[in-house]
């Protein structure tokens, strides 16, 4: 007989990481609540309840003021703003894996692409996807749920828990369909390891053993691909089941167990194994020795991944696999802000450090990767996430995973940068254009980034600009011949000459910075990178509407602006000039039109005539003279007359 027992077997990161948090609650908290169990295993659940932990079904039976623990399969947005009014305090321990998939629903469903996601519809965590979708979201299962209406594209995620090759097949079936499938796959790696060792323990065994609770969508599937493999399978939630199941001397017993399996509950099934009838006595040497086989051999130098599992004030213990866990010093951590649960790679300083333990370090190995993905990102030409971190002389220190980078201030941005403290704690992408392997200093420019940016939109911007069209922008910069106005990332100028129709000695006279307007485009040279814009041309023209505006015989006000010997010339608006000859300068006879009129004066003018075509009016002073006196030489006649009466 051979037992092989999963590696991989019992809590996975996302539950494990519930129930500490569970764990820590029970001796801080009260009252205190799950939603939902905390996992699927009514063993686990019943031993929470005795210690104090409520169960509720709906986020509607929350008390008033209790904590609210979210379980790992999460929940949708809904029910958090549920708890919130109740004045329930929600504790969330959704597994960040699902926490990922809800921000890509989220994502998807604000820019109004639907979602589908692949897995048991009625599970928690499809129900929790869901609520993150604003209603643009659809569960199926199998491809009996790939039925109209169907979206043209669609954002395609999966329960973490599915099998890989269900949600592959799933999607080339929405594809087959007619759905651009836009296609994420977010099945939990922890989930794909589990299942693929399960099952190929199973293959090798005679009889396969899965642990876990019934209601456990995660079990259930280990327990269906177990089945496939292996006729011989069982499902059972804890030792005392094990009476039932006959078993051989010749057999080769698998043992494997579900994400929500308590480590307690896995470890008692195999210790019970001795006391199925007709099991072959196994003697506890030769079983340690099988555990031991399948332990991993290290040594020193070696990289590997491992799982914390206690945290001290100034160690971390992880458990890489092999018979005895391994220790970080706090100091040694890149990130000490790590937690039970946390998968960390290091690397294996001693194997013995002559106490049993195991050696382990951080930095080291972190800190290489960052140097070789920099190194990568320089070469590459591809921008990294830095954030500010001091003002120095000259420029900005920032971080760039771990590593310090100079940024010159010359290469913070596009222009002067006044105040470098601003950058300080800012995020920000960053180009290294400069690496000193052997010293290894990095120097980076923001510049490079915000200038590929801006290439970028005026590209774009390019592509939809025409001659001829009115386009809305906006006023950036003002000087003596024009003003520059951004037309959608790219700017263009109006010249001092297409900003009225009326002469302008300033632009500041007609628009200021930061004003919206509508421009037309006069010309486009994009290998000079210029583009000509026009402000008046959107303007109505003076002389188009000077013949319904000014008729003759009317009187109006004008302001005389240039002085000719044959008359003077009278704006009666800007862009619109009318012409008093000499003769009509006054009543009487003269010989200069100075000795009637000088420039600047405002003046009343009886409009003669008036010829849009040939842009002419003739005006009259002397006409205007003599209508206004006799009108108020008719008005004193009338006075006397009422006064004899």
């Amino acid at each position: 007989m051979r037992v092989r027992i999963a590696r991989s077997a019992g809590f996975c990161f996302g539950v494990r990481r519930a129930m500490d948090k569970m764990e820590q609650l029970l001796k801080t908290e009260g009252p205190l609540y799950t939603l939902g169990p905390i996992i699927h295993n009514p063993q686990v659940v019943a031993s929470l309840a005795e210690r104090g932990a409520g169960l509720i079904s709906r986020p509607e039976d929350a008390p008033e003021g209790a904590t609210v623990v979210i379980r790992a399969h999460g929940v949708g947005r809904e029910v958090m703003e549920i708890l919130g009014s109740r004045g329930a305090k929600a504790e969330d321990a959704t597994c960040p894996f699902v926490s990922r998939i809800h921000e890509m629903a989220d994502q998807a469903a604000s820019e109004g692409t639907p979602v589908i996601v692949i897995g048991d519809k009625q599970h928690p965590e499809v129900q929790g996807i869901l609520g993150w979708t604003r209603g643009l979201g659809r569960a199926m299962e199998t491809e009996a749920d790939i039925l109209p209406p169907l979206p043209e594209r669609a954002l395609v995620v999966a329960q973490t828990t599915i099998p890989p090759e269900r949600f592959e097949r799933m999607c080339v079936s929405l594809t087959d369909a007619g759905v651009q499938v836009e296609k994420r796959s977010t099945i939990c790696p922890a989930t794909s390891q589990r299942q693929a060792e399960s099952v190929e323990i199973a293959r090798e065994s005679d009889v396969m053993l899965v642990i876990g609770g019934r209601n456990s969508s995660n079990t259930r599937k280990l327990y269906e691909l177990c089945r496939e493999v292996c006729e011989r399978t069982y499902l059972i939630e804890h030792a005392g089941e094990l009476k039932g199941i006959e078993i051989t001397p010749q057999d080769d017993i698998g043992i494997t167990a579900g994400a929500s399996t308590p480590d307690g509950t896995f470890k008692e099934v195999v210790a019970r194994m001795n006391d199925i009838e007709k099991q072959v006595e196994i003697q506890e040497s030769d079983f340690m020795a099988e555990v031991e086989a399948t332990l991993v051999q290290l040594r020193p130098g070696q990289t590997v991944t491992g799982t914390v599992v206690q945290i001290t004030e100034d160690e971390v213990c992880v458990n890489v696999g092999y018979k005895a866990d391994g220790l970080v010093k706090k100091t040694d951590l890149v990130n000490q802000d790590v937690n039970i649960g946390d998968e960390i790679e290091v690397e294996v300083v001693k194997v013995n450090d002559g106490e049993g333990n195991v050696l382990l370090s951080q930095r080291n190995i972190v800190n290489r990767k960052v140097w070789d993905a920099i190194i990568a990102a320089h070469e590459a030409g591809t921008f990294v996430k830095g954030i500010g971190k001091e003002s120095v002389k000259g420029g900005l220190i920032a971080n760039v995973e771990g590593i310090r980078a100079f940024i010159p201030a010359s290469l913070l941005s596009l222009r002067y940068v006044e105040k470098i403290d601003e950058f300080v704690g800012q995020e920000m992408d960053l180009k290294i254009i400069e690496i000193d392997k052997s010293k290894k200093r990095v120097v980076a420019s923001r510049k490079a980034v915000l200038q590929a940016e801006e290439d970028e939109k005026k590209k774009a911007a390019w592509t939809t600009l025409e001659e001829g069209t009115v386009v809305k922008g906006i006023v950036r910069r003002l000087t003596n011949f024009g003003a520059f106005v951004d037309i959608g990332g790219v700017d263009g100028l109006v010249h001092v000459t297409d900003l009225s129709w009326k002469r302008v000695g300033h632009p500041s006279e007609v628009v200021s910075v930061n004003q919206e307007i509508d421009v037309k485009i006069l010309k486009l040279d994009q290998e000079r990178d210029r583009i000509s814009l026009s402000y008046k041309a959107t303007q109505p023209k003076p002389w188009d509407i000077a013949g319904e505006k000014y008729v003759a015989g009317t009187i109006v006000t004008g302001k005389v602006v240039r002085i000719v010997p044959y008359g003077a010339f009278v704006e009666l608006e800007p862009g619109l000039d009318g012409m008093v000859h000499i003769s009509q300068c006054a009543l009487t006879r003269i010989e200069k039109v100075e000795d009637a009129v000088k420039v600047g004066d405002e003046i009343r003018v009886k409009i003669l005539s008036v010829d849009t075509e040939a842009k002419r009016i003739s005006l009259s002073i002397r006409e205007a003279l003599t209508d206004e006196t006799s009108i108020e030489a008719d008005a004193a006649d009338l006075a006397e007359e009422s006064f004899d009466l």
